[in-house]
């Protein structure tokens, strides 16, 4: 048995471990880096999380509701208007309420019991609650066909890999 709960400021230590969990196990950054993103993200939570701009939850064991396994956030932000289409329902013009859903972990050991689906699906919940036009995420190969199973659809986004700095 799993409990799940809001993430709260007391929390940022946890998060930042599970974002670059996710990085390193991707294999987009190597271990040696771990410290610079973890001190970053807990930065960025430090005020996001007040504001509002990061909203998340956590699973820990009933028996051990100290030790979290799981987790998952969102990034709030607002886009310019755009159109919608509803499989039913038709087609509507949404106002630009957007959430990022990010740092999805599990801590390996605790995989394929089910945490992932009801963290996404109380990010789901929250989204209607708080009238958010649309979720987007970014897949890794073994999490799509979770993401799928909910309703999650493959879009046409690219990421421009150049140098920006």
């Amino acid at each position: 048995m799993f409990d799940l709960r809001p993430a709260t400021l007391a929390d940022r230590a946890t998060i930042a471990h599970h974002r670059v969990a996710i990085f390193i196990e991707i294999d987009r950054m190597g271990p040696s880096r771990a410290d610079v993103l973890a001190d970053a993200t807990q930065a960025y939570l430090a005020g996001a999380m007040p504001s509002g701009e990061y909203v998340g939850w956590l699973a820990a064991p009933v028996a051990t509701p100290s030790r979290v396994v799981a987790g998952c956030g969102v990034q709030v932000r607002n886009v310019a208007p755009f159109p919608w289409r509803f499989p039913v329902g038709g087609e509507v013009i949404a106002a630009g309420r957007q959430a990022l859903i990010v740092n999805v972990y599990t801590e390996p050991e605790f995989r394929r019991l089910g945490l992932a689906r009801r963290l996404l699906a109380t990010v789901v919940d929250w989204a209607r609650m708080n009238r958010v036009d649309s979720l987007i995420l970014h897949a890794t190969p073994s999490g799509r066909p979770l993401y799928e199973s909910l309703g999650f659809e493959p879009t046409n986004e690219m990421r421009f890999m150049g140098d920006l700095r």
